[in-house]
């Protein structure tokens, strides 16, 4: 689609950063879009980026950023392209920027973690845990994930029960760089990160992050099976609740998705509800009580010397959950779903009533905002876009809130109002280069 720039880029610089080849510009232009049937149709056959840059640091990602200013070629950045939403697919081609590359831990102190943008968090939490700490929250995508890309496309994850989403003060500081003529290095702090984070790299591009860590603890994990899906959840609700039980995930699974997951095949009760537990090692009677309050059990318990050692139930939940469903069915796609607290049970009814076995229930019970709140990843199963639509419109309709994640654009799916986003944008890339096409509002 540009032409004419790319001997200047070969001559500004080094055969190390620039990759032009097919192979590789067909690999790096994707992401994980497939896991929505909608996005795999409207974004299976957009054209490559006209070229791959991978820069090894933050000089050279200002001298990209400006290179693009000068020529009015888009920029879209990327980690290691695990999002869902097309986060990392340029719409309009043009450059490509791996940050992968840029993998320095710079500094772990007391309750932090300062790292260049490329550092996997599974590496970011081996080296946290050898210091007597942790990171906080993580996707289920934690061994390929890097920190900027979950700081710019995701939002929360395992450890969210307790510390809440990326917006919750999992964030402490980030260092971003402006596409103009010549890019200005910010230090974003406090409530003006909010501009910056599941930003899809549209306000700038994030070099370095500092994220909070937490006390290591000993993590136990375990699958607690009850006769309904209804009981699951009231009793994720109450474990949500108690403050005396230290706890990473509880995530509740109607029957069959927890047939989905093939490795656990030997330890999953069939045609039962189950709830994926990681809460600290010593609660495990005060949980095994509590489930039995609700006519459950614990059917599987992994200790915490196991911990990391081999596939965890994590490895099950949040879009991991979706995955061994799509694994299982093709058919199979998912949304994103906020129900209501005070009448969640309800929302589930009406819902089942409606739909039966073509929306089966995943939750991940998180705090957000410090609340209490029962977040859920349906599995569905995909008929057509327009009946996808309808479950969309019912889901509303009843008050249960869709994050729609069939759509590319920020403020149609989980980003919500994008205003004050907008107008960073606005600020810190005038051309509009930065992954053009993800805030619909830009001009």
């Amino acid at each position: 689609m540009y032409t004419g720039w790319e001997k200047a880029l070969k001559e500004q610089f080094s055969e190390e950063i620039v990759h032009v080849d097919d192979a590789t510009r067909e690999k790096l232009s994707k992401d994980y879009y497939w896991y929505s049937p909608v996005l795999n149709r409207q974004l299976e056959h957009i054209q490559a980026a006209d070229a791959v840059l991978i820069p090894r640091n933050a000089d050279e990602v200002a001298r990209i950023l400006a290179f693009g200013y000068q020529h009015h070629i888009p920029v879209t950045v990327r980690g290691a392209g695990t999002g869902n939403y097309g986060q990392a697919v340029p719409l309009q081609g043009g450059i490509v920027m791996d940050l992968s590359r840029m993998d320095e831990i710079l500094e772990i102190g007391p309750g932090f973690a300062r790292l260049q943008c490329g550092v996997r968090l599974s590496i970011i939490d081996k080296k946290a845990r050898e210091a007597g700490q942790e990171i906080r929250i993580y996707p289920s995508t934690y061994v390929k994930a890097t920190v900027g890309g979950f700081v710019s496309g995701g939002s929360g994850g395992i450890g969210s029960i307790t510390h809440g989403n990326l917006w919750d003060g999992n964030v402490l500081e980030a260092v971003v760089y402006t596409m103009e003529e010549t890019p200005q290095r910010l230090v974003i702090r406090g409530d003006e990160l909010v501009n910056y984070i599941h930003n899809y790299g549209t306000t700038g591009i994030m070099t370095e992050v500092t994220i909070p860590l937490s006390p290591r603890t000993d993590w136990a994990q375990a699958i607690a099976h009850f006769d309904t899906f209804e009981n699951s959840m009231l009793f994720g609700e109450a474990l949500a609740r108690e403050d005396a039980i230290p706890k990473r995930l509880v995530a509740p699974m109607e029957w069959p998705i927890p047939s989905y997951f093939v490795p656990f095949a030997k330890v999953i009760k069939a045609e039962l509800a189950a709830v994926m537990l990681e809460f600290a090692e010593d609660s495990l009677p005060l949980v095994e009580a509590l489930a039995a309050r609700y006519g459950g059990c614990i059917g599987h318990y992994m200790e915490a010397k196991q911990y990391r050692k081999t596939i965890g139930v994590s490895d099950f939940t949040w879009n991991h959950t979706t995955l061994w469903a799509m694994k299982t069915d093709a058919s199979m796609t998912y949304l994103q779903a906020g129900f209501k607290l005070d009448s969640y049970i309800e929302q589930i009814r009406e819902l089942k009533a409606k739909f039966g076995d073509e929306v089966y229930l995943h939750f991940e019970w998180v705090r957000s905002g410090g609340a209490i709140t029962p977040t859920a990843l349906p599995v569905v199963r995909f008929r057509s876009e327009e009946r996808l639509y309808e479950i969309i419109a019912f889901c509303e309709s009843i008050g249960v809130k869709i994050f729609d994640p069939h759509t590319w654009v920020l403020d149609h799916g989980g980003r919500g109002e994008v205003g004050s986003m907008e107008r960073k944008k606005r600020e810190n890339d005038p051309r509009g280069l930065l992954n053009p096409g993800k805030i619909m509002v830009e001009t």
